[in-house]
């Protein structure tokens, strides 16, 4: 067993040579055993799975559902999205739920993202989950599997649910919507449909092999092809999603990108006309200008770490009214069930636009503008990450140029004209770099000297 798959927030790895089905089997035997006990009741417990259309999930989910069932009853939800995975969490009431899906991840993996009840589990939950599995391994004795399996479809109770919430105006659009070959493509389109906008779909047919662009709003590399749709179409919009449909990007009729802080402003301002001083969370990656913005339209802004189970989780403790990332995941507990879906997202963003005359363009041209960096990734062994993060934060701690300094997640230093990021990515071997600066000139300065901290901690000898 590959210990390493046991990430802060889900279970991810090469599918082939760390998700073997013995491995994926054990899981599910854990996960079920430990809902099944702590619900002490005489009934099993029932645990919904969806997986994604990645070649390889098949497999995986013919192995979990075995493990499952010694202590389950499992609801096989098929191919479909994560946020209808979730969805289905709240609308059948079951006491757990798992999505077999590789994400925005390569093709070649795929992992678990795993929910008790409708609460998604992360750190010590998911690492006591790798300790059971070793324990399970060590010789204790695995009873024939007595749980029923049955499918259902989630499909139109999901989108049924999710035009209720919606409070459209009068005006239509046309946007394009790129599925990128994932999962969320054939219900984006569907809603959209449904809420009366001219969709033209691009790579909306689930293809797990993710033939035409990686599956990864965040790059601006695989937005390019949605910019020419937008273009060629006439359409003033385009809405991209990634593999499993929990993140959104977007597009304007510009060409312009509006990454995941940018669209919280212009939702957010849309919320605070609804629910006055409503709270609102962000991560570190988060531009400086989403929470200053947010609180100058009478919102309360806080800043949170990274990760779709650690902002459900402060969403559910603090009542705030939207989250988001700036890698396109949004989290809608305003008018919604508060967990991340790109579709619903797209969907309140073209709502949004019903309600006024003013293009997408029109909107996003009056952002607050800054120079600033997209999500820069160094390969870095999993083994020493967390180490290097540690030494750039003692190593910047020193510098008198710093004028503040977090370590909520990473360490995120602020400095006269601009700040800058560095953290361990929870779901690949790397370091996350971003930075923000108020022009060009001091923006290349301060990545310099982020760079060469990273650089000098990355040559110091591994613990």
């Amino acid at each position: 067993m590959n210990p390493r798959i046991f990430r802060e927030y889900d279970i991810r790895g090469d599918a082939e040579r760390d998700l073997g089905d013995l491995l994926v089997r054990d899981l599910g035997n854990v996960f079920a055993t430990r809902i099944a006990t702590a619900r002490a009741g005489s009934a099993p417990p029932v645990i919904a799975v969806g997986r994604d259309c990645r070649l390889h999930s098949p497999r995986l989910f013919a192995a979990l559902q075995a493990g499952l069932r010694w202590s389950a009853d499992v609801i096989d939800l098929g191919v479909c999205a994560t946020p209808m995975l979730s969805f289905a969490a709240h609308h059948l009431g079951t006491a757990g739920a798992v999505m077999i899906t590789g994400s925005h991840n390569p093709a070649e993996d795929n992992g678990f993202k795993l929910m008790v009840g409708t609460r998604s589990q992360h750190g010590e939950q998911i690492t006591s989950l790798r300790d059971g599995i070793a324990g399970l391994r060590q010789g204790a004795t695995l009873a024939p599997p007595t749980g029923g399996l049955r499918a259902d479809d989630i499909t139109e109770p999901y989108l049924a649910h999710a035009l209720g919430q919606l409070r459209l105006g009068p005006r239509r659009c046309k946007v394009v919507v790129d599925g990128g070959n994932g999962v969320g493509g054939p219900p984006a389109v569907a809603l959209y449909r449904r809420m009366g906008f001219d969709v033209v779909p691009l790579y909306c047919e689930p293809d797990g092999r993710f033939p035409n662009h990686h599956p990864d709003p965040t790059v601006a590399e695989n937005l390019q092809a949605l910019v020419a749709k937008v273009a060629e179409s006439g359409a003033e919009l385009g809405i991209a999603l990634d593999g499993d449909a929990d993140r959104v990007g977007v597009v304007d009729a510009t060409g312009r990108i509006l990454w995941g802080d940018q669209l919280m402003i212009l939702l957010g301002r849309a919320v605070l006309e609804e629910v006055p001083g409503a709270r609102f969370i962000g991560e570190v990656k988060c531009s400086q200008t989403m929470f200053d913005a947010l609180a100058a339209a009478g919102g309360r802004p806080e800043m949170w770490k990274v990760g779709h189970s650690l902002i459900k989780a402060r969403l559910a403790e603090t009542g705030a009214a939207l989250a988001g990332e700036m890698s396109g995941h949004l989290f809608f507990a305003h008018r919604y069930l508060g967990f991340d879906d790109g579709i619903y997202a797209g969907a309140r963003l073209l709502e949004l636009l019903s309600r006024g005359e003013r293009t997408l363009a029109e909107l996003a041209g009056e952002l607050p503008v800054t120079s600033s960096t997209p999500e820069l990734r160094i390969a870095c062994p999993d083994e020493r990450k967390f180490d290097v993060v540690a030494r750039v934060l003692a190593r910047l701690r020193e510098r008198p140029e710093v004028t503040a300094i977090s370590d909520l997640d990473g360490v995120r230093a602020s400095f006269a004209g601009g700040w800058g990021l560095v953290r361990a990515s929870n779901t690949q071997a790397s370091l996350v770099m971003r930075l923000e600066a108020d022009s060009d000139a001091r923006l290349a300065e301060l990545r310099a000297l982020l760079e060469g901290e990273v650089a000098a901690a990355l040559a110091g000898d591994p613990p």
